[in-house]
């Protein structure tokens, strides 16, 4: 988590300082008329908070509530995409949790100044006062993508009212990801919301000069062939020499997922597990990318869904890390 400490007095700067020393790896903000070392200077507080808002994961703001508040406002956009905000007072007394408290982590990071600092966590969000937790806590414990923060909503809201909600894991009905639940309720109106876990890998590989477009429909083919979502993977692999393939760095920033770079020497040390081309190990150096790209950048502990598919000169593997509690 990256982290900035925001501070606009010398002695919030100090403060800043020493939770950057005894608690997190954080860049301190102070101003530049203070001379504090070890810190990021800044002449204009509002302009260089503009410029830096949505470049942290969270914001630790050592100074007033209201003037965070009227500093923010203009920044933030939606609880899916904003960063953590916790204010903490200058006589570092208490660590409020001001926006993003369960996506963002602000509410882990109070307690987490907590922890350290000793700091008084002021967390206002009812599933927490109330004990509970809400679906976009248990979404973010479980690694996993929400479906739809409306929806999650909806079902936070039952949790919170006290509601039967009942959380249904794989290996609740299988040893595999459930394609069917049967509902036994009297209630007309059900609440449900999907959580997608982040456990799909895929590794690609293809021909030099393949535009996105090909690629990205390719792996939707295959995806709906196994009957699985895009908002599952985890990440895309594939081989150092295709690290700037046009088609595959974009398909990556365009589904928003990291794109990981395997070495040759890496590969050749596991090739003998796959089936391979003479040809690939004649033109690169190795006879299979997709598969022990997809392989060696998971947990190893798991099963490819989809070995190897070929078409138009792309070649794309699945594979299936365990999600948590699922049986071996």
């Amino acid at each position: 988590m990256k982290l900035a400490v925001w501070t606009v007095t010398r002695k919030a700067g100090l403060q800043g300082i020493e939770i950057k020393n005894k608690v997190l790896n954080v860049d301190v903000f102070t101003l530049s008329k203070f001379q504090l070392e070890n810190t990021l200077k800044m002449e204009n507080f509002t302009e260089v908070l503009d410029e830096n808002f949505n470049k942290y994961d969270g914001h630790i703001f050592i100074m007033a509530t209201g003037i965070v508040v009227r500093k923010i406002a203009p920044l933030i956009k939606t609880k899916d995409i904003d960063p953590a905000v916790v204010v903490v007072d200058e006589g570092m007394n208490f660590a409020i949790s001001l926006l993003s408290g369960h996506l963002g982590g602000a509410n882990s990071l109070a307690q987490k100044l907590n922890e350290n600092l000793g700091l008084l966590p002021i967390i206002t969000t009812s599933s927490d006062v109330n004990g509970k937790i809400a679906v976009d806590t248990l979404s973010q414990n479980l690694n996993c993508r929400l479906e739809s923060l409306e929806k999650a909503k909806k079902v936070t809201a039952l949790i919170v009212d006290g509601k039967n909600v009942e959380l249904k894991l794989p290996n609740n009905i299988s040893d595999e990801n459930p394609e069917g639940i049967v509902l036994i309720s009297n209630k007309e109106n059900i609440e449900v919301v999907q959580l997608y876990p982040q456990n799909l890998i895929v590794g690609i590989g293809s021909r030099k000069g393949i535009e996105k477009d090909k690629v990205y429909s390719f792996l939707m083919e295959i995806l709906k062939k196994h009957n699985l979502s895009y908002k599952s993977i985890k990440h895309f692999a594939t081989v150092d020499l295709k690290a700037n393939e046009n088609g595959i760095v974009e398909l990556a920033k365009f589904l928003n997922k990291d794109l990981k770079i395997v070495s040759r020497e890496e590969i050749l040390k596991i090739e003998e597990l796959f089936e391979g081309s003479d040809f690939v190990k004649k033109e690169i150096g190795v006879k299979a990318v997709s598969e022990p790209c997809a392989y060696l950048t998971s947990r190893k502990d798991g099963k490819f869904i989809e070995m190897k598919a070929k078409k138009d000169g792309i070649t794309i593997s699945i594979y299936e890390e365990r999600f948590i509690d699922e049986k071996r």
